[in-house]
C-alpha cells in the first residue's frame, strides 16, 4: 500500500524533517485585526511578536472546518491508499474532531486520525515514528495501534518566561500575572491527558530555571533515548547548552526547533520546550 502522513501546522516540525519523512501539513489560520494568515506560509513568529507588541492584541487562530479537511484528504487520495493524520489534542483544538468528521464522510477506512494529545514536536515525535513504521513495511493496524500506544507515552512540557499572552488569551487571571510577574515565577506546561496543565512552578531567571527543568523532567519521566527535541519560541543561547545536555545524556538524535505562529500565539517570547517518548 501507498501511505501518505499529513498533520496540522502546529506538529512544528522544521521544513528539513518534513521533507525527509515526507508530511503534507494544513495549516491553521492566523487572524491578525481583519487580515488572515495561513501558519507558517505567510507569516512567522517574529511578525506574530511585533503585531502583539505594537497593538497590544493577540491574534486569533482558526481551526479549518470538515469541508476543508475533505478536500485535503480526497487530493491527496488520488496518490495514495491511505492517509495518517495527526491532529492538534482534541481537547486544545477542533481542528482534530473536523479531520474525524472528513474521514467519515469519505470512508473506506481510507484516513486515519490521530488525536495526537499533544502539540508542537509531541506531535512531531509521532509523525516521525509513523514514517518509520510505514518504511518497515507495516500494516495500517500495526502502525495504528504502535501509534496509538506512543501517543500514551509522549512527553510534552514547556516552561513559559511570562504569563502575558496567556493572560491575553483569556487563560490567567489578572491576579495570578501580576502575581507571577512580581515573584518571576516561571510555569511549566504540560501535556497530561490532552490538556494542558501547571505542573509545576519555578521562580527567578529563565536560564536556569531552563537548566533545572530539563533535569527534573529526565528524573520524573524516563525517556526513550531515540529522539527528542527542544523547541522554543524565540531562540535563546541556553537551548545550546540543554542540547549538549541530553546528549550527554544519551539521548540518539536531538533537534532544536521553532514553535510556530499557532504556538506561539499562546505562550510568548522565551519558552522552551523538551519533548521525547517516554521509556
Amino acid at each position: 500500500m501507498r501511505y501518505k502522513i499529513t498533520s496540522d501546522s502546529t506538529c512544528d516540525l522544521s521544513p528539513e524533517l518534513l521533507k525527509k519523512y515526507n508530511v503534507t501539513l494544513m495549516p491553521i489560520v492566523i487572524t491578525l485585526d481583519d487580515k488572515e494568515y495561513q501558519d507558517g506560509i505567510d507569516i512567522d513568529q517574529d511578525a506574530l511578536f511585533e503585531y502583539t507588541e505594537r497593538t497590544g492584541n493577540l491574534p486569533k487562530t482558526s481551526a479549518r472546518s470538515a469541508y476543508e479537511y475533505t478536500e485535503f484528504f480526497e487530493n491527496l487520495l488520488t496518490d495514495c491508499d491511505h492517509v495518517f493524520h495527526f491532529s492538534l489534542s482534541h481537547k486544545i483544538s477542533s481542528t482534530g474532531n473536523n479531520a474525524v468528521v472528513a474521514s467519515q464522510e469519505i470512508g473506506n477506512n481510507k484516513v486515519t486520525v490521530f488525536d495526537s494529545k499533544s502539540l508542537s514536536t509531541g506531535m512531531g515525535l509521532q509523525i516521525i515514528s509513523c514514517a518509520e513504521k510505514i518504511k518497515e513495511g507495516k500494516t495500517v493496524e500495526e502502525i495504528t495501534q504502535e501509534v496509538k500506544e506512543e501517543i500514551e507515552k509522549t512527553q510534552a512540557s514547556f516552561l513559559i518566561d511570562t504569563l502575558k499572552f496567556l493572560h491575553k488569551g483569556g487563560r490567567c487571571s489578572g491576579i495570578a500575572l501580576l502575581g507571577a510577574n512580581l515573584l518571576k515565577i516561571k510555569p511549566r506546561i504540560s501535556l497530561v491527558n490532552g490538556e494542558m496543565k501547571v505542573t509545576k512552578k519555578y521562580m527567578g531567571n529563565i536560564e536556569p530555571c531552563l537548566i533545572k527543568y530539563t533535569n527534573e523532567m529526565l528524573k520524573e519521566c524516563p525517556p526513550n533515548k531515540k529522539r527528542v527535541f527542544i523547541t522554543y519560541s524565540s531562540y535563546m543561547p541556553v537551548a545550546d547548552t540543554i542540547e549538549q545536555m541530553l546528549k550527554d545524556y544519551g539521548f540518539e538524535e536531538v533537534y532544536q526547533t521553532n514553535a510556530g505562529p499557532t504556538i506561539c500565539t499562546h505562550c510568548g517570547k522565551k519558552t522552551l520546550g523538551i519533548l521525547y517518548i517516554k521509556e
